[in-house]
């Protein structure tokens, strides 16, 4: 289905994949470079969608308070602010690790309520989702000019 769309479902479906909707837009990229996208077209869509996704997920943390988090969760804001201390210089590698599956989503997430750095999260969530497209992407070429 998502193939059916062309870039517009492959874009839709890394975007979702980057939040919280757990799902595998790698299968997407595949199909697409199997049904003879072009390559570099569609890495560069898999990731402006899954980056977009990722700064999605950032900007939900953004919006988050503080207050709202020892309500209702019972971390301390004294808490929170350490660790908004231990994340701070370190943004562009902690974004860097966004790609992961299961826990990137968690760590966008994270970044945003931790109030990072936005410019130094995006370039590392940018650079992180761009490779694990790129490996995939190769592989995926890689296996379909085999058969």
């Amino acid at each position: 289905m998502w193939t059916d769309l062309g870039y517009l479902g492959l874009f839709l479906a890394s975007f979702l994949a980057a939040t919280i909707v757990p799902f595998s837009s790698e299968v997407v990229l595949s199909g697409m470079l199997a049904a003879g996208g072009d390559p570099v077209l569609s890495l560069a869509t898999a990731t402006l969608g899954n980056w977009m996704g990722g700064l999605t997920s950032f900007w939900i943390g953004w919006m988050g308070k503080f207050e709202w988090i020892e309500k209702y969760l019972r971390i301390p804001k004294s808490k929170l602010e350490k660790w908004h201390r231990k994340v701070e210089g370190k943004e562009w590698w902690i974004g860097l690790l966004c790609w992961l599956p299961g826990i990137g989503d968690i760590i966008a997430v994270m970044l945003g309520l931790l109030k990072s750095n936005f410019w130094l999260s995006a370039a590392g969530m940018l650079i992180g989702k761009a490779l694990r497209y790129v490996v995939w992407g190769l592989v995926t070429l890689e296996v379909i000019s085999r058969m």
